[in-house]
C-alpha cells in the first residue's frame, strides 16, 4: 500500500466512547514491549508517529490511525508485565474487550508475539480469548532481526506449537529494523481483509 496520509484520528481511554467509524479497522494486540508501535510505524512508513518506549505499558489508550481515508490501524494497549496497578490492567482489559465486542468495522486482529521466546501464559490467554470472540488472529512474530536466519523456522514452529494455533493460522515473521514482513502484512490486508 502506498501511504499518502496518516492521521491519529481518535484516542480512546478507559472512559471514552468508542468511535463509530465507517472505514474498515485492523487491530494490533500484543504484550507490552512486543513492538506494536514499531510495527505500526513501519506499516505507516513513519519513524515515530506511534510513540515507542523502552518502558512497558506506554500505550494506555486505543489509538485509531486513519490511513489514506481508506482504513484504520488500531493500536491496542499492551498486556502483561507493564508496571501499572492490577486495577489499571483490569481496566485496559475491559477497554480492549469493549472494543473487540463493540466495533462493527473490525476486520482482523493481528496478535504480536516475540519470535525469540516461547509464547507466555498471557500470550496464550490472549490468543484463545481473541478466537473465542469469533476472530481468526493473524500472528506477527516480531523482533525477527534478533535471530540468525538459520533459527527462524525453528522459532516460527515454537510460536505455532506454543500457542496451539488453529490449523491454517498465518504467522508472519517481522522486523521493524529491516522491515522484513511489512509487504507481506500489507498484501494480506489488501487482498484478504479489506
Amino acid at each position: 500500500m502506498i501511504i499518502k496520509n496518516v492521521n491519529l484520528e481518535t484516542v480512546c481511554g478507559i472512559t471514552s466512547k468508542l468511535p463509530e467509524n465507517e472505514l474498515p479497522e485492523i487491530a494490533f494486540a500484543g504484550k507490552s514491549n512486543v513492538g506494536k508501535s514499531s510495527l505500526i510505524n513501519a506499516l505507516m512508513n513513519r519513524k515515530s508517529y506511534a510513540r515507542i518506549s523502552a518502558t512497558p505499558g506506554k500505550t494506555q489508550t486505543i489509538n485509531f490511525y486513519n490511513i489514506n481515508e481508506e482504513m484504520y490501524l488500531v493500536d491496542l494497549p499492551g498486556y502483561g508485565y507493564a508496571k501499572v496497578s492490577e486495577k489499571e490492567k483490569a481496566q485496559w482489559g475491559r477497554l480492549i474487550e469493549r472494543y473487540l465486542h463493540g466495533s462493527v468495522q473490525l476486520k482482523a486482529v493481528f496478535l504480536l508475539i516475540d519470535i525469540r521466546h516461547d509464547p507466555s501464559a498471557n500470550d496464550k490467554m490472549m490468543y484463545e480469548w481473541i478466537v473465542e470472540q469469533g476472530f481468526h488472529p493473524i500472528i506477527i512474530a516480531t523482533k525477527l532481526d534478533k535471530l540468525k536466519r538459520s533459527q527462524v523456522q525453528k522459532h516460527v514452529k515454537m510460536v505455532k506449537e506454543g500457542l496451539n494455533l488453529v490449523p491454517g493460522t498465518k504467522v508472519i515473521p517481522f522486523s521493524s529494523v529491516s522491515k522484513q514482513g511489512r509487504d507481506d502484512i500489507w498484501e494480506l490486508v489488501e487482498t484478504e481483509l479489506l
